[in-house]
């Protein structure tokens, strides 16, 4: 069907009467250039503009409608790696239907994120290209996999800079993305604008706060052990603490022109992540998991990395010559690591067991 209409217009529905009115004649205030200019108004002094911004690692020209980091936005909602995100581990290896993957926070992480931006008048379109390319680094089983590829990564496997060194490297991402996405950990130098260092907080505040209700919603904690200063200052549901903490952000930068938050509101915070630690993170289930996690992943490198010619597409990745590297050389190693920190959970359990051999019982818990 190729719509209804006549005159040449063609419209979805047979009964469609929707208008937005005169255009100004002036449609240059409508493109690109004219949406940068009015930035000048709208946002804060010290947000981030699009005008001047968009240096790539290879030139381009502009697009004509979209600034540089909404065009960024949209090459990571449809990369590869953010797709893999929906099979990637955030708490619970293979999450039951309503549990988070790595693709939900990250989506959360920009829900909260961009209401921080919005609210404070700083650039909207690159904090949710920040947040939502933050965690494209990670490999499957969740944090474990930092502990099991650090050892063939010089200076250890950090999912920050490797998500905007290696997994995002092929979209050609503005500078100011990619610092967002490499330092948003709390472990990195601070990001080099106001948009990354809200993502930083919002990626903070949403795994917080979603991790608990997803243990709260498996039987693995109550909202009773919570801290007292949790509950007194958020409440023990995830949207009023979702709405305090956003609340304390947008009034501690509205008052002070940090990005930052009141004491009392960051030791809730911090007393709230101390908590999942000990009830969620570190309970013997998470660890022995993350321990099987460690041992599958470890086994997997070590195999590919003495057989790169398995590893799609390994010729491409190192130049025209398209010679593979030398098994257990360090080209090979490392193209294992990238190959590897790219499966999704299913995938490189499923490898583990079909590839290696690997004996089911030996997979996590929820992987078997």
């Amino acid at each position: 069907m190729a719509g209804h209409g006549e005159r040449g217009l063609r419209f979805a529905h047979v009964d469609s009467t929707a208008t937005i009115g005169t255009i100004d004649a002036d449609r240059s205030r409508l493109d690109r250039l004219g949406r940068e200019a009015a930035e000048e108004a709208a946002l804060a002094p010290g947000a981030t503009r699009s005008a001047g911004a968009g240096r790539r690692a290879v030139p381009e020209e502009p697009d004509p409608w979209r600034t540089c980091f909404e065009r960024d936005r949209d090459r990571i909602l449809h990369a590869t790696a953010f797709r893999r995100l929906a099979g990637k581990t955030q708490v619970f290896v293979h999450p039951d239907d309503h549990q988070r993957t790595r693709l939900t926070h990250a989506l959360e992480v920009s829900q909260v994120a961009t209401g921080i931006a919005r609210a404070c008048r700083l650039n909207v379109a690159l904090t949710e290209a920040i947040a939502l390319g933050h965690d494209c680094g990670h490999g499957p089983g969740g944090h474990a996999s930092e502990d099991a590829l650090s050892p063939y990564v010089e200076g250890g496997f950090d999912h920050a800079p490797w998500g905007a060194d290696v997994s995002l490297a092929g979209l050609n991402l503005c500078h100011e993305t990619l610092d967002g996405i490499r330092n948003h950990s709390w472990s990195r130098p601070a990001p080099q604008t106001p948009e990354g260092e809200v993502v930083s907080w919002a990626d903070r505040i949403a795994y917080v706060c979603h991790d608990f209700e997803d243990a709260v919603g498996s039987g693995v904690v109550t909202p009773a052990v919570l801290p007292e200063v949790v509950r007194d200052r958020c409440g023990e549901r995830r949207g009023q603490q979702l709405g305090a903490f956003i609340d304390a952000m947008v009034t501690t930068i509205l008052t002070t022109g940090r990005v930052g938050m009141d004491e009392e509101a960051a030791e809730a915070l911090a007393a709230f992540r101390a908590c999942n630690y000990e009830h969620i993170y570190l309970r013997p289930r998470s660890v022995a998991q993350g321990r099987a996690v460690v041992d599958v992943l470890q086994a997997l490198v070590e195999h590919y990395a003495e057989r790169p010619q398995r590893v799609p597409d390994v010729a491409a990745s190192f130049g025209s010559s398209g010679e593979v590297p030398g098994p257990g050389s360090p080209e090979a190693c490392r193209a294992a690591v990238a190959y590897v920190a790219g499966m999704t959970d299913r995938y490189a359990f499923g490898q583990a067991v079909a590839v290696l051999g690997w004996d089911p019982a030996r997979l996590p818990l929820g992987a078997r």
